[in-house]
This record gives C-alpha cells, sequence and structure tokens, in this order.
C-alpha cells in the first residue's frame, strides 16, 4: 500500500482503487488517510462520500473502516477526501510538539511517558519531579529561533522494508517519527505553553498554536 500522506502531505483528493473488502474493513491501492499513529490523531476522511469511522494498521497495511452500505467491492475505483483544515492543523500540532520534546531532551535528557496530537493543542508528558515550566521562558525564546529561521523540514525512509520514518532540520540529528510534517520551520508557527501537574512525579506540557492559519493560501 503506497501512503500518500508521508510523500506528499498536501494531497487532499485521491483516486485510488479497491483491494480488498470484508464486511466494512476496505483496503486500497493507495491512501491520502493518516492512521492514528505516535500519538497523531487519524485525519477525518470520506471514501466516495462515506465517512472513515475507523482505521486498523496491521504491518504495513491499513484498513479502513466504513459504515453499513458502502456497497464497495474489489478493483472498483473510490475518491478519497480528508479534511485539509484539520490536517494542515496536525500537520503543524505535530512538529511543534516534535521540537519542543527535542528542546526538553537537550536541556533536562528528561523520559517522555507519552504524547498526543490533537486539531486544537497537542501535550507530552514526562517524569519528572519538579515544576516543568522553569525550562519555558529559555526553550521558547530557542524554538522561536528556528521558527523565525525558516529552517527545511526533511523526511524520509530509516527503514523502507519496515517504513520507519524520520524528519531532520539543522543542528538536530534524525529524528524517528511516522507522522505527517510541513515543508518548513515558518509554517509551523509560534505556540503557547502550559504546564499541567499530572501526579506521581509526572509533568504535562501543552502545545497551543497561537493563530489560525488554515493553508488555504
Amino acid at each position: 500500500m503506497r501512503k500518500i500522506f508521508w510523500d506528499n502531505p498536501y494531497q487532499t483528493n485521491l483516486e485510488t482503487r479497491v483491494i480488498s473488502v470484508d464486511k466494512n474493513h476496505v483496503l486500497f491501492e493507495e491512501t491520502i488517510v493518516f492512521s492514528f499513529s505516535g500519538g497523531q490523531e487519524s485525519d477525518h476522511a470520506y471514501v466516495n462520500g462515506f465517512p472513515i469511522v475507523d482505521s486498523i494498521i496491521a504491518g504495513n497495511l491499513i484498513y479502513y473502516v466504513l459504515p453499513e452500505g458502502h456497497n464497495l467491492k474489489p478493483g472498483d475505483v473510490v475518491m478519497m477526501k480528508i479534511d485539509w483544515p484539520r490536517r494542515y492543523r496536525l500537520m503543524r500540532l505535530h512538529f511543534a510538539a516534535e521540537l519542543i520534546l527535542e528542546l526538553v531532551t537537550q536541556a533536562l535528557k528528561l523520559e517522555k511517558i507519552g504524547a498526543h496530537i490533537a486539531e486544537s493543542k497537542a501535550r507530552i508528558d514526562f517524569f519528572c519531579d519538579k515544576n516543568i515550566s522553569f525550562l519555558f521562558e529559555n526553550m521558547l525564546s530557542n524554538y522561536n529561533k528556528i521558527i523565525q529561521q525558516d529552517l527545511k523540514i526533511k523526511t524520509g525512509y530509516s527503514d523502507i522494508q519496515n517504513q520507519r520514518r524520520f524528519w531532520e532540520i539543522e543542528g538536530f540529528s534524525k529524528v524517528a517519527c511516522g507522522g505527517t510534517h510541513v515543508k518548513s520551520t515558518s509554517e509551523v508557527g509560534f505556540v503557547a505553553l502550559k504546564r499541567i501537574n499530572v501526579g506521581g512525579g509526572k509533568e504535562r506540557i501543552e502545545i497551543k498554536l497561537l493563530d489560525n492559519n488554515l493553508g488555504l493560501s
């Protein structure tokens, strides 16, 4: 299965072919629809107007769950469409969270214990026995410099057979990541950080974008 959301994460429509159908579980030849992985939420998307209600990753394949009555059969040509404003915010928040994580790791070598990227905000959880907000001022200064430098975000395969991906920008080593990414740091934009005490020696950083850029220009 070719995953076009990696090759071209800006593509919003795709004509593709049905490979197999098992009741409501459908496998397609190609896809633009990202399935929940690495903390990044799934795209909201449609196939011939039917909403994709769930997806299942099995090895290198993604099976999409469609509602009753989709009437698809192997060999059918269909049209996929994703909710682009949602995808674009997920792309931007994903990289913002990845960059904050790298800056925290550089400063304190903390262990990440969880992450989630939604359309409205992202979060990263760490094992930390003190208020993590003391990092924010210096970290945001470094983050903003990287955004303003408009660095190219390179992505690719670290392991093609197992479909393991990475991202890389100037000044950072390659970072393992299978999410969708924008082309440059300036697209990500500035963020606000909020500290939440999860309890039990755990700290959470919430990340929100500071603008309403929908990538429509």
